[in-house]
């Protein structure tokens, strides 16, 4: 469906993004990651033609959006703020939308409108999960194949992101359409993507299927007598020690977990224990820090 190739961007003459190279298929979820200010949205810009690539490029269903900008029609993003509208009523961002989507299905925005009980008047009246819900309906409604959204449960409650998450993955069921959903949610990323994409300072880190880190990830807790780790694993790079309370040690095993798990049951730890691993810890190992963003 979706295919960017060596996609690079430069702003004020500094590289934002560097040969960034994935591909979406059909009826897939794609989470996108990173730490604040490794080019997320200015990525998500240029995916649609909102910002020019500098070079490389975006191809959907083969065919380049910068020459064949029609197929753009097939894609829909959905920024993380909607201020902008604020001045619209419903209607009138229906009527927007009919003239920008040709697919636009007008009745089935209105069953989604009654079905999560939305108003019809004017945006400025909505709550922030009103208006989130709100834009993901529109998104939606235009009957688009591909559609992009940037950080689309964040600052709501709890109840709105299990609607709104349980919806995206209804119509993604239903229609086979594909989601590229960037948030700093990992949890809920965890939940429903079936791929992340790791961006680190501008570039492609990895890209990997939530089954192939359930494979090749595992996380450990672990007890020595002696209470530090032995030797033989301090600097192993395939280890990445989570955090260190006492002597217990909790650590990340990448790789051969399997055989690393054996060398150190051989030292015939106090304790080893397989804890559940999440795309926290995944994050943290491949992009280091605490700021989770």
């Amino acid at each position: 469906m979706l295919n960017v190739q060596n996609l690079t961007k430069r702003i004020e003459n500094e590289p934002v993004l560097q040969n960034i190279s994935f591909s979406i298929g059909e009826g897939s979820i794609v989470g996108l990651i990173g730490r604040n200010g490794v080019g997320k949205t200015t990525l998500l810009r240029s995916l649609v033609g909102i910002l020019d690539l500098d070079e490389g490029e975006v191809l959907f269903e083969g065919k380049n959006i910068a020459l064949y900008p029609e197929v753009k029609m097939a894609m829909v993003y959905v920024p993380d703020s909607s201020s902008t509208f604020n001045g619209y009523s419903v209607k009138e961002l229906v009527a927007l939308y009919e003239s920008i989507y040709s697919d636009f299905d007008t009745e089935y925005f209105y069953q989604l409108l009654d079905r999560f009980t939305l108003p019809n008047r004017k945006v400025r009246t909505f709550s922030r999960g009103m208006k989130a819900l709100l834009f993901i309906i529109l998104a939606i409604s235009t009957r688009a194949r591909l559609i992009i959204l940037d950080e689309p449960t964040n600052g709501l409650d709890a109840i709105v992101k299990r609607q709104i998450l349980q919806f995206l993955l209804e119509e993604v069921s239903e229609s086979q359409l594909s989601l590229l959903i960037s948030s700093h949610h990992l949890d809920e990323l965890e939940k429903i993507a079936d791929t992340i994409i790791m961006l680190k300072e501008g570039k492609v880190e990895s890209v990997v299927s939530m089954d192939e880190a359930r494979l090749h990830y595992k996380k450990m807790q672990v007890v020595f007598k002696e209470g530090g780790l032995p030797q033989e694993f301090i600097s192993h790079s395939n280890i990445e020690v989570l955090s260190q309370i006492g002597r217990v040690h909790t650590i990340l095993i990448k790789g051969n977990t399997e055989g690393i798990v054996e060398q150190l049951t051989a030292y015939q730890p106090l304790l080893i224990e397989e804890l559940p691993m999440s795309l926290e810890d995944m994050f943290v190992s491949a992009l280091g820090g605490d700021d989770i963003v």
